[in-house]
């Protein structure tokens, strides 16, 4: 049975939301090859709008921020009028949309690009992965080290993409500082091997999302800025030691990001409760929690643990258009096809069944 306390209004930012559900980022590469929105895009979001607000698909700042193949961008005007669709339909339909900002960093490969040119990171260290590209697999080369110039360019860029993220409708952004991209790259110490301000010591590793949130958070309000962060995923390479280290950290790094007031933190819970619980002490708004596995009965666990404000849904959401009516009515779910995920067109996309129409 599902929790009463899913089915309570919540004020996020600027936002009042219906319930405590929320739309997870998913990346589905089916953008343009200007990196403006799919075709399908609005129909897509605006199909799930009732899940209240609505967190889009990773969606790069600049050219350098693009790692797969068919991912949208939000920093040329081709993209604002784009994503003004997208946010106009999400409207229509009762939702906010947030545009989660992403740069991956070291997770790309220059045949996934227009530019072609290597991937920048903090360091020249390859994410020895694998890579997937319009000719197959393909490892994750080594990156080229960012210089200072570099970095004071990216927070720029992401400065740039907020307000294009406003100007094209959305409610606010997410920045994506989790799951092995740029930002968590620069937080890991297998990954950041600089020497800098921006490297060695848990603070230096810090700075860089702490600068990049506080340029967003001054250009667009803070209260229109959520950030997401996953201590200890392992994804893209990235390790960051063991608990403790992670732990001090995670908590430096929430701890200073705490003084900005942004509209919510979004976590990637990988399991570590008493680290959630210290964030959770230390973060004066909105936390969203998202965990892989739960069930449908444990969608609001964390919110009646007090650990989380808002369930963001993930692959319950991306099969089951309606699956805030399907919570409320206990009827059956959809299966998500494996196979349409990335890529494609209506099929997987915008073409899964709702309870009145198959």
């Amino acid at each position: 049975m599902i929790s009463p306390s899913l089915w309570q209004p919540f004020t996020l930012g600027r936002v009042e939301l219906p319930h405590r559900l929320a739309l997870a980022p998913m990346t589905r590469n089916r953008a343009n090859p200007d990196g403006s929105p799919g075709p399908l895009a609005a129909t897509y979001y605006s199909q799930r709008a009732s899940l209240g607000l609505v967190i889009s698909e990773g969606t790069q700042p600049s050219a350098d921020g693009q790692g797969y193949p068919n991912t949208p961008g939000i920093y040329t005007p081709a993209h604002v009028d784009g994503w003004r669709e997208v946010a106009d339909a999400v409207h229509a339909a009762g939702g906010a949309l947030y545009i989660q900002l992403m740069h991956v960093g070291r997770m790309s490969h220059p045949d996934n690009t227009a530019h072609h040119r290597r991937p920048v990171a903090p360091s020249a260290v390859s994410a020895e992965q694998d890579m997937f590209t319009a000719t197959g697999p393909q490892k994750t080369p080594v990156p080229r080290e960012m210089t200072a110039t570099d970095i004071e360019a990216t927070i720029a860029d992401f400065r740039h993409a907020a307000a294009s993220a406003i100007d094209a409708g959305a409610d606010g952004v997410e920045i994506h500082g989790a799951n092995g991209y740029l930002l968590h790259q620069f937080l890991s110490p297998n990954a950041n091997r600089r020497t800098d301000r921006y490297g060695g010591s848990m603070e230096n590793r810090s700075r860089f999302v702490i600068e990049i949130a506080a340029a967003v958070a001054e250009e667009i309000g803070a209260d229109r800025v959520g950030i997401r962060l996953s201590p200890a995923m392992p994804l893209g390479g990235i390790d960051e030691g063991d608990i403790d280290s992670v732990r001090t950290q995670y908590r430096y790094l929430v701890g200073e990001l705490a003084a900005l007031n942004l509209a919510y933190l979004h976590i990637h819970h990988v399991g570590d409760d008493d680290l959630l619980r210290s964030l959770r002490d230390l973060w004066p708004t909105a936390i969203l929690v998202v965990r892989y596995g739960r069930t449908r009965e444990q969608i609001a666990d964390d919110i009646d643990a007090g650990l989380a404000d808002i369930a963001p849904l993930g692959q319950f959401a991306l099969a089951n258009p309606d699956i805030v009516e399907r919570l409320h009515t206990d009827a059956p779910l959809n299966d998500v096809d494996p196979a349409t995920v990335y890529g494609g067109g209506e099929a997987g996309y915008t073409d899964y069944p709702t309870l009145t129409r198959n």
